[in-house]
């Protein structure tokens, strides 16, 4: 697996991350420790975790798996703060220099280790100036408690905002936010921004939900997430008309191909510009392996160029 540097900064990561969401919902330990197995084994090093998954259940089960299964020098682990989910259920958005050095600290205890790879605060909290959210940020660099710091979720405005503010011992590398080719909205603003901050974008849910697999194409099948309680607003979210259009050009383009949907998809917004990794979460061994192989696939210029047209 190739890997690429974030940004204008040092970090470097694997191009495709592996997202731990499922983690302690649907992915129990044992599958959860398969899917790391083999991530590493294919060359990965990005493990994105938050203690907003799965109420914390999917960090706890990422501290089992640290060193047992896989050598915690091998990852490049990247945590969040921002949302306080110390009570099971609930969560709260807290970006003050408090809040966020506790939940760090909360984060490092549940690991087991004494820095985070990569820091990012989980959301915008327009109660808290964007100063104390750098200094925290500061603070969590020069103690050693992060090497590289960044955001989740930010607008372009906020990005610029924060990016700019930003002292010089910790400046912001990495962005993720949501992309695919059901959600380019970031490509306005976000992206531009983060181009011209040297800020690297983790492309997030890159196969919207799973719609840009074509697995709705004729329906929703009742073992997927769109038939999930848990899942299935974000799911039909993504099941409208013009949707279904950029769903039947990527199937069109893996027919060609000689490949998946999952693959064309992925491949896709791996390589659009600014994107250092793409954040992939899976159900399953087998999903995982899915998205390992599609990894290897390099999209035709043609076929990129198509599918930014039929999805702009």
């Amino acid at each position: 697996m190739e890997h690429r540097t974030v940004g204008a900064s040092g970090l470097r990561v694997s191009r495709l991350g592996l997202g731990t969401l499922s983690w302690g919902r649907g992915t129990d330990g044992d599958e959860a420790a398969a899917q790391l197995s083999a991530f590493v084994d294919a060359g990965g090093t990005l493990v994105d975790t938050s203690p907003a998954y799965g109420d914390g259940v999917a960090q706890r089960i990422l501290a089992e798996l640290l060193d047992d299964v896989v050598p915690r020098d091998q990852l490049v682990v990247s945590g969040s703060s921002g949302i306080d989910t110390s009570k099971v259920g609930t969560g709260r958005v807290d970006c003050s220099r408090a809040g966020l050095l506790t939940q760090l600290d909360r984060t490092l205890r549940e690991l087991g280790t004494d820095h985070l790879d990569l820091w990012q605060v989980a959301t915008w909290d327009p109660r808290t100036p964007v100063d104390e959210v750098a200094a925290a940020l500061e603070f969590a660099v020069t103690s050693g408690r992060a090497r590289y710091v960044g955001v989740r979720g930010y607008l372009g405005w906020q990005l610029a905002t924060a990016a700019s503010v930003a002292t010089r011992h910790a400046p912001l590398v990495a962005t993720q936010v949501e992309y695919s080719l059901l959600a380019r909205g970031v490509e306005e603003e976000l992206i531009p921004a983060a181009l011209h901050h040297g800020v690297g974008v983790f492309a997030a849910v890159p196969l919207a939900g799973g719609v840009l697999t074509g697995k709705y194409r004729d329906g929703i099948p009742a073992d997927s997430r769109g038939a999930d309680d848990l899942h299935a607003e974000e799911v039909r979210s993504y099941l409208t008309e013009p949707a279904a259009r950029v769903v039947e050009a990527v199937a069109t383009a893996a027919d060609g191909l000689g490949t998946s949907p999952l693959a064309v998809a992925l491949a896709w917004v791996r390589d659009r510009p600014g994107v250092a990794s793409t954040v992939v979460g899976a159900r399953d061994l087998a999903q995982l392996t899915g998205v390992l192989v599609a990894e290897e696939l390099e999209l035709p210029a043609a076929i990129a160029a198509a599918l930014d047209d039929v999805s702009a």
